[in-house]
């Protein structure tokens, strides 16, 4: 059994990112932009279309993270949670200095969870965002063996305010892979049976940034520059070629939000979005 160290084990790191309008571009049609309708998302998939000036999903950010350290297996793996905190929109081309370090390093019962944190930063020291990602790692333990209980997030009651269908192509997730995630348990069914699952599934990232679409357009009227933080918990993969279902509850200064498989269960849950 992989045994992870503590957090101050894991000395913390500095990477530069750069991005150009091509990478926003494939990173927008990597999370269905324009797939409903080539022409209604023009200004997240083009650079050049008359009257739609060329901007950023605001979840392109978490493309920019460093990589966490090694945790094991790829396919041992899994993303547990995202929290994404925009300090400013990001232009469509730009440069990055980014730090990342591990923040904490907790035992489950069946594994081990991996919080990692990543500020990202222009090379003029401004704050352009942070991601928190949690990871967790199978039957892995930690040098500590400490326990945690999982941390509290709201969860919305009632109704939704809104519920948008989006049907996942089965290429999906090789779509994405173009976004620099290599990890075979997304595009080789080989890897994915030797992880106890019945076929390549979606990227987690993926899977958050359809919803983030989603919320963009029902709770922030369509304008990056509003979206503060989208936080989620995953909580079950999302296989290409489903439906994707996500339900947003408004609330005063952003929205609640869960997204839901063809079959009901909840892939991402929890949802959080916050707006300027």
């Amino acid at each position: 059994m992989t045994r992870l160290s503590s957090p101050g084990r894991y000395a913390p790191t500095t990477t530069e990112r750069a991005w150009t309008a091509a990478d926003t571009i494939r990173y927008a049609l990597g999370v269905g932009a324009g797939q409903t309708d080539p022409a209604d998302e023009l200004r997240f998939t083009t650079e050049n279309s008359t009257g739609h000036p060329h901007a950023v999903l605001p979840t392109f950010a978490t493309l920019l993270a460093a990589d966490p350290p090694h945790l094991g297996e790829p396919a041992a793996v899994r993303h547990a949670g995202e929290t994404l905190t925009l300090h400013r929109p990001l232009p469509p081309t730009g440069r990055a200095h980014v730090t990342a370090t591990v923040t904490g390093v907790h035992d489950r019962s069946s594994g081990t969870v991996v919080h990692h944190r990543s500020d990202i930063h222009a090379p003029d020291g401004t704050p352009l965002a942070t991601v928190e990602r949690t990871m967790f790692v199978i039957r892995a333990g930690s040098a500590e063996g400490r326990r945690t209980p999982p941390p509290h997030r709201q969860r919305p009651t009632g109704r939704p305010d809104h519920t948008a269908h989006h049907h996942i192509r089965p290429d999906q997730a090789l779509l994405y892979r173009l976004n620099g995630d290599r990890n075979p348990l997304h595009s080789d069914p080989a890897v994915a049976t030797a992880a106890g699952l019945p076929g390549p599934i979606l990227h987690g990232l993926c899977t958050y940034g359809f919803a983030a679409r989603t919320l963009l357009h029902a709770a922030a009227g369509g304008k990056p520059d509003r979206v503060r933080r989208i936080s989620a918990r995953f909580s079950a993969p999302l296989f290409p070629g489903d439906t994707l279902t996500v339900l947003v509850w408004h609330r005063p200064g952003g929205a609640l939000f869960q997204a839901l498989d063809g079959r009901g269960r909840a892939v991402l849950d929890r949802g959080v979005m916050d707006l300027r």
